[in-house]
């Protein structure tokens, strides 16, 4: 569904992404994880258009995407729920979902809330709260779930997990797996919880100083030994350690 190649990314003149190549299947989780600054998050961007790619391609359900503007690869069936949320703290829980809403036939509305709702209860009972006064748990459950009113095909998810309760956060990775196996939606996950990430991922890619460095499916990678020590160590117990 969405193809990568040679995509290298800038902000100013400083460079960064430097030659990505990825590949994300239809109806597959691809997860992506690596250090903070490694280019994760910008290159979730650039596929949104923004910042542009200075070179290479962004192909998406068979089109070039590289140089269209976010709009325009919104409408197609791409969404993003990006790093930190970034919902409107000023509307309600309803008005965000509308918001969300905007790029879709409006008569999908009532059958897309329902989903929602039913996905995320919590987001049911504050249907008439403004946003910035939820939770952070609460607040990343809009956020996903205002992607989703736009009927996307690929799902770009930003750090889901980041600043969450543990609790909070598995019963975000359970809706996450829901979403995947219930809508077989497309999922591109940058997610900081390496365990996580690499559990729910069919394909997981290793991106470091804005390069991938390793690739494999998800289970190959929970068991590397370098992966381990560099992203897992403390997420999980040792095999033999007292709980």
């Amino acid at each position: 569904m969405l193809k990568i190649r040679g995509l290298h990314s800038s902000y100013g003149r400083i460079e960064a992404l430097h030659g990505i190549d990825l590949d994300v299947p239809e109806g597959q989780v691809v997860s992506l994880i690596g250090a903070n600054g490694a280019g994760k998050t910008t290159l979730l961007m650039t596929i949104c258009g923004e910042p542009r790619a200075t070179a290479g391609e962004i192909i998406f359900d068979g089109q070039d995407i590289t140089n269209l503007p976010t709009h325009m690869i919104a409408r197609m069936g791409l969404a993003h729920s990006p790093e930190g949320r970034r919902i409107f703290g000023f509307m309600t829980v309803l008005e965000n979902l509308q918001m969300g809403a905007i790029v879709t036939d409006p008569k999908y509305f009532d059958e897309d809330l329902e989903r929602m709702l039913t996905l995320f209860p919590r987001l049911k009972e504050r249907l008439n709260q403004r946003g910035g006064t939820l939770s952070g748990g609460e607040q990343q459950m809009l956020a996903i779930a205002r992607a989703m009113m736009s009927r996307p095909r690929l799902l770009l998810l930003d750090e889901p997990s980041l600043g969450l309760a543990p609790l909070v956060a598995k019963q975000l990775f359970a809706n996450i797996a829901e979403i995947n196996a219930s809508d077989a939606m497309t999922i591109l996950l940058v997610e900081q919880n390496a365990f996580q990430a690499l559990k729910l991922a069919d394909q997981a890619h290793i991106i470091v100083n804005g390069r991938i460095e390793l690739s494999g499916t998800g289970a190959e990678l929970l068991k590397d030994p370098a992966v381990r020590d560099a992203y897992l160590e403390g997420a999980r117990p040792k095999a033999g350690a007292t709980q």
